[in-house]
This record gives structure tokens, sequence and C-alpha cells, in this order.
């Protein structure tokens, strides 16, 4: 079983903190989350919806000291679905701290916290564009296995259409250490 790393802590969100998630979505640039950012308005209405914290929905700041900066919110995980046997996730790094390792950290850890804290979870699930290369390298570097490829499937900027990519582990692989290949050329001949 894989250990967690260190580095960095993660603190779960409260509604007591909705203007410093305002602050995060909007005041930042996300490039591989669709073509539109949120208003701060959205961001205040989805959390009074519960979208960011429920009963199977859990959100965490990624707490760090990057760049000897003790204590600053430098992104967030989002888990959903944690009712559900296939959770799923979005991460999110303030651009200042992309390329520093944080996103493979904070993956392995929530993998942790999933499979440890919820019985129910067989596996976990994460999406990302095709040229987010950065991500689709963190997804096979913390055991996710690419079991999904849709073709024009997330839009962009500009009217831009990119293909959406789908990754996962398995528990068991995770307890073993193992990737489970999917068994891409199953096609039954015509």
């Amino acid at each position: 079983m894989p250990t967690t790393p260190t580095d960095y802590e993660y603190q779960r969100f409260t509604a007591a903190e909705t203007e410093q998630l305002v602050d995060l979505l909007t005041g930042e640039r996300w490039p591989y989350h669709g073509p539109h950012g949120m208003t701060p308005d959205t961001v205040r209405r989805k959390v009074a919806e519960g979208d960011f914290d429920s009963e199977s929905t859990q959100t965490f700041w990624i707490i760090g000291s990057d760049g000897g900066r003790d204590g600053e919110r430098i992104g967030l995980l989002r888990i959903w679905d944690l009712a559900d046997d296939t959770p799923m996730f979005d991460i999110r790094i303030r651009a200042a701290h992309r390329g520093h390792g944080i996103g493979v950290q904070a993956i392995v850890w929530l993998t942790e916290y999933v499979f440890t804290n919820f019985a129910i979870a067989h596996r976990i699930e994460g999406t990302t564009r095709q040229d987010n290369v950065a991500m689709r390298k963190v997804f096979r570097r913390c055991g996710y296995v690419k079991e999904s490829h849709y073709r024009d499937a997330w839009a962009g900027a500009g009217g831009v259409v990119y293909d959406s990519i789908g990754y996962a582990v398995l528990r068991r692989d995770w307890v073993s250490g193992a990737m489970t290949p999917v068994e891409w050329d199953d096609e039954p001949g015509d």
C-alpha cells in the first residue's frame, strides 16, 4: 500500500470559508476546467447548494509550505459521489504552485483517504482533457490506469473541442501496488 507524503496538509473546507473559495476559483485561470470561469455568485450558490460539502461531497484545501509560504491555501481537492462505489474528484492547484509535484502528493493522499474512509468505494475515477499532459502524468504516477478516451467530448475556449480522457484506480490495485491494464483489443469480429 502506498504511503502518504507529508509535505502538504489537507484541511476540510467549511462554508465559513466560502470567500476564500471564491478567491481561489475566480482569482485564478483554470485552463483545463472549461471555457468559462465561475463568477463569485456562482461559487456562493454552489456552496449553498452543497456542491462543495454534503453527505456525498467533500472538499479539502491543499495547504503547504511550497516556496516558504507556510499555511497558504495552494489548491483544492473536491471529491463527490462518496455514497457510490466509484467516487470522482477534481483537483485545482494555483498557477504559482503548479509543476512542483503537488498534484502527485495530493492524489496519493486523496486515494488513501477515500479507500481508508469509504468502504463502499471500489474504484476512484478522474477525467482530464487530452492536452493536459501534466495531469495525465500525475494519474499514471499515482497508479491510475487510462480507461476511456471520449472523442470531441470537452468544450474549450473559442469553440475548440478536445477529447476527454478518463483514468481510474481499483481498490485491489491500490492495496497490491499493481496496475491492472485495460483490455483494449477485445472488439468482437464481424
